[in-house]
């Protein structure tokens, strides 16, 4: 059900078309189709004037409809291979060009974030923005030491339009899951519910500072990526303070190449930073469209706008994993036992069509460079296919496919011929066998044993207090009393049999951690400490066999 708000929000966005020109959008569709005849009635149709280029008509109405739809603008943007270059054009002036708030307001709400005035903190606040985007705006200034930086404010009454036209959101999906044929399976509801947590975290500047801390962590040092830094004393939930950096913005490529910047190594590193923020890290930059990276002269990118963070559980990342590595072997088979074994398609689905399909799809796009090959298009084609076998929408994966083309849309602008599958194979093939090899065994089993060793001194006991408890119990069973004993001496038995085989493959394993710790520069002083709790263990449950064959 529609509430009286979402009518009026309806009516709103049905208001903005007509006055930018975009009518003919209205009266195709299927419920006011019938009326199109009024609007070559109406005077104010012949009269109303020339109007501005269709591109700049659709930017202009986005802009003014608010937040979610401007960052709907801005993932069109990258997309080139699906728009014409002239609308293209127009949606990359969303990234940094929507129309900013006065800046005496923004002054106002950084004093009183800070509960005083601008300039007691900051030299040289320039009250015109440096950048106006759709949440927030940034303001430049320097520190009382005169360091560079910039101040990020949000845009006053932000949360009630994002929290208005969330409301319409769920009723729409709401709408489509009810009434769509395929409603159920792409699960609009929890698309919007997770798009509802992203947006809503961009609202809170101290979540972003977190974010970039971290990333900056992640990648301190890095030749590829540099990320800005936080001033945490400046930082509130609705000011941001951090380091004011100097670069050219990705998408110009004219400039960069003046510069004698590599195309060609721009393509990569966007790559490599993507898997390593994935799958090495697992927290990816997930709004990296152009308006947000910028390119020093040495090749280095820069970050900006950590406000949409992703993650994965560990699933999803080797389920990923696997697919794409089956994906670049072209092993179809594999693809297809991967989607039934996740679950994403109904058990019943025959392995065998499924990945016959999967092939037809695949296999024209391989050995191809980039400027042949669109993403966009292949998605579009698996979506298709997905219909057919009633594969579900993961949600959790959204951002990781939104990250994914707003990736291509990038390296399509820098170097059109990089080999997105042979650049991201090698990454995936180390970090597979990263996971499955020595190394992945031995930090698993280093987060595997501190936990359990804590708990194994107590298994005597609780086994014991859990017996004496059975026998002194008033309202127990003579037949389940005598279960219980028989189960008590089949219990010392096993002690008595396993007693010297674990002490036997306590001396074996110990012989095989010395003989690899021999020359190999992979065991420190930590693991060894580590694997010797596994000795200590080992003959522990040695002692509690011999303690059960005496017990009681």
């Amino acid at each position: 059900m529609i509430r009286p708000s979402q009518t009026l929000r309806l009516l709103h966005i049905n208001r903005v078309l007509l006055r930018h020109g975009l009518d003919e959008l209205i009266l195709d569709t299927h419920l006011f189709r019938p009326l199109r005849f009024l609007l070559y009635l109406s005077p104010w149709y012949w009269f109303r004037g020339e109007l501005p280029a269709y591109p700049v008509r659709i930017r202009r109405v986005l802009e003014d409809l608010g937040p979610i739809f401007v960052k709907f603008g801005q993932i069109l943007s990258t997309r080139r291979d699906l728009l014409p270059d002239d609308l293209a054009d127009e949606l990359a002036k969303l990234q940094d060009q929507v129309p900013p708030f006065p800046g005496h307001q923004a002054r106002a709400l950084i004093e009183r974030a800070f509960g005083q005035p601008v300039d007691g903190v900051l030299d040289d606040f320039d009250e015109r923005p440096l950048a106006s985007a759709s949440v927030a705006q940034v303001h430049t200034a320097r520190l009382k030491d005169r360091r560079a930086v910039v101040v990020k404010v949000l845009r006053p009454d932000i949360e009630r339009v994002i929290r208005r036209d969330l409301g319409l959101l769920y009723t729409v999906a709401g709408l489509a899951q009810r009434y769509w044929p395929d409603g159920r399976r792409l699960r609009p509801l929890e698309v919007v519910k997770e798009y509802e947590k992203t947006i809503l975290d961009e609202l809170d500047l101290m979540r972003e500072a977190a974010n970039s801390a971290q990333l900056r962590r992640n990648f301190l040092g890095s030749e590829a990526l540099y990320v800005p830094e936080v001033h945490w004393e400046l930082t509130s939930r609705g000011v941001m303070v951090m380091e004011r950096i100097y670069g050219t913005p990705v998408g110009e490529v004219d400039a960069l190449k003046a510069q004698g910047v590599s195309m060609r190594l721009l393509g990569e590193r966007g790559v490599e930073i993507f898997f390593t923020q994935v799958f090495r890290d697992n927290f990816f930059h997930a709004d990296m469209h152009p308006g947000n990276i910028f390119v020093e002269p040495n090749g280095r990118y820069i970050a900006v706008d950590f406000g949409i963070m992703g993650t994965l559980t560990t699933e999803d990342q080797r389920y990923l994993a696997e697919n794409l590595l089956a994906f670049f072997n072209r092993d179809y088979r594999r693809v297809a036992e991967l989607h039934v074994a996740s679950g994403w398609v109904p058990e019943g689905t025959r392995v065998e069509e499924f990945e016959a399909a999967i092939r037809t799809v695949s296999e024209p796009i391989f050995q191809k460079p980039l400027s042949e090959i669109s993403f966009g298009h292949f998605l579009l084609r698996l979506f298709q296919t997905a219909r057919r076998f009633n594969m579900e929408v993961q949600p959790q994966l959204v951002l990781l496919q939104k990250t994914l083309l707003n990736i291509e849309g990038l390296g399509r602008q820098l170097y059109p011929e990089l080999d997105l599958w042979s650049t991201a194979k090698p990454f995936m093939e180390r970090w597979m066998q990263e996971q499955l090899g020595a190394r992945g065994f031995f930090r698993r089993m280093g987060k595997t044993l501190p936990p359990l060793s804590e708990q194994i001194p107590e298994l005597p006991q609780l086994l014991y207090g859990a017996l004496r408890a059975a026998q002194q119990s008033p309202s127990a069973e003579a037949r389940q009393l005598k279960e219980l004993q028989r189960l008590r001496l089949d219990l010392d038995r096993a002690a008595q049999r396993t007693h010297e085989g674990v002490a036997a493959g306590a001396l074996m394993v110990s012989g095989a951690l010395l003989f690899l710790a021999q020359g190999n520069p992979l065991l420190s002083a930590e693991t060894l400490a580590t694997l010797g709790g596994v000795l200590l263990i080992a003959g522990f449950l040695g002692l509690i066999g011999s303690w059960l064959r005496h017990l009681g």
